[in-house]
């Protein structure tokens, strides 16, 4: 389903992952097809009215940012956001199923240690417990349990931060995308801006397309003074082909390029949990535009549908920079990125509101994207936008 000469793939990654996907065909899918997550049976304690949720994500190459900055800057925080990314990255997919507390965290970390000493180390250990406090003001209770930590030398060139969240939650209490029909609204909350649990702006980029990023930004010094931040087998033409130093400012912001690429993945948490326990009935379906973009809501529609997106929000600045960068097409771009929103809620026309202001409450902008409509012959998603044109997805 991806585009094709897609620089992304080119660089060895992919946004779509059909790969994956039939690699892991013939295992279990879950009591729910269609939910963003897959739900088994109550395996821990039998009990046929819960079920059983457990989620592996992680921060994928935005670890090599990290590295990247820390090592021309000396400024270890900058860990805590990819602590922050790996976590938020298992919890938010959560969401999208409608769990979001009693939630179990554990964490596996593969370095070099040639290159990730321990200081390193317990900047990300430290600031993955530092966001579960934070959440845990807004009761959104996360038990971390430590996890695995190993020196991988012959395998990972810098490091690699990944994390698993398990969770019992009650069958009566999920989202399974499984009500979406045609008609709906599709309302998208933004990545970018300060929400209110956030203490600084976010530039929305999360942590997805960052091979893309990172090469389309960056310098070409980058890649010469740190060799082991790229694979040596990607083709010089491919590896940090940017004008960029991640100490640059950015043209009509506060920020550098480096800020914007690491602004750590907003969680939709707060609001989500809100959402669930004020209008959980409203909630046809729910969406994280993560791998695959705003391309994404099409693995998850019920059989016959078809979605268009022609209200997008206006790009924020770190995706105009990546645009304006970038050799890649506004085709690959949307199918790589989140472009501007990370979070959909599937409801009735006459909820959306609802959703709206309470989005607003938690300073979250959104607004209504698009909409869900007949498949005419076989789904497809639509994305119309003034800059990019019209825009099919199989």
């Amino acid at each position: 389903m991806f585009v094709e000469d897609s620089l992304y793939q080119r660089r060895g990654v992919s946004a779509a992952k059909d790969e994956v996907h039939a690699a892991v065909q013939h295992l279990e899918q879950g009591l729910y097809p269609l939910a963003f997550c897959r739900i088994f049976p109550d395996y821990l304690a039998q009990d046929p009215e819960w079920v059983c949720l457990s989620h592996a994500d992680g921060a994928g190459t935005k670890s090599v940012l990290a590295y990247l900055y820390w090592r021309e800057t000396g400024d270890l925080r900058v860990w805590k956001g990819i602590a922050q990314d790996a976590l938020v990255m298992n919890l938010d997919d959560l969401l999208c199923v409608g769990a979001y507390r009693h939630l179990v965290y554990t964490s596996t970390i593969g370095r070099n240690a040639r290159w990730i000493p321990g200081e390193v180390l317990k900047a990300i250990v430290e600031g993955t417990q530092a966001c579960i406090d934070q959440l845990a003001a807004a009761e959104i209770d996360i038990h971390y349990l430590g996890g695995e930590t190993a020196d991988l030398g012959d395998l990972v060139r810098t490091v690699v931060v990944d994390g698993n969240l398990t969770v019992r939650w009650p069958k009566n209490r999920l989202i399974t995308n499984e009500k979406i029909r045609s008609g709906d609204l599709i309302v998208g909350l933004a990545s970018f801006g300060q929400a209110t649990y956030e203490d600084a702006y976010n530039s929305g980029i999360g942590s997805n397309g960052l091979t893309l990023a990172r090469h389309d930004l960056l310098q070409r010094r980058y890649g010469i003074e740190y060799p082991e931040s790229v694979d040596p087998q990607l083709d010089e033409t491919l590896q940090y082909s940017g004008p960029y130093r991640l100490t640059d400012q950015v043209q009509g912001t506060n920020y550098t390029v480096g800020h914007l690429l690491l602004s750590p993945t907003r969680t939709y948490a707060p609001f989500v949990k809100a959402l669930l326990e004020q209008h959980f009935d409203k909630v046809h379906g729910m969406v994280h535009c993560t791998g695959g973009g705003q391309t994404k809501l099409l693995r998850f529609l019920p059989p016959g549908l078809s979605a268009i997106k022609d209200r997008l929000f206006a790009l924020p600045p770190l995706f105009r920079l990546i645009r304006e960068a970038s050799r890649a097409s506004w085709k690959e771009l949307f199918q790589v990125l989140n472009m501007g929103h990370r979070l959909e809620i599937i409801v009735d026309e006459s909820d959306a509101e609802t959703i709206i202001g309470l989005a607003a409450a938690f300073h979250i902008p959104a607004q209504v994207v698009g909409r869900i409509v007949p498949a005419p012959e076989k789904p497809s998603l639509q994305i119309i936008h003034p800059e990019a044109g019209n825009l099919i997805y199989p």
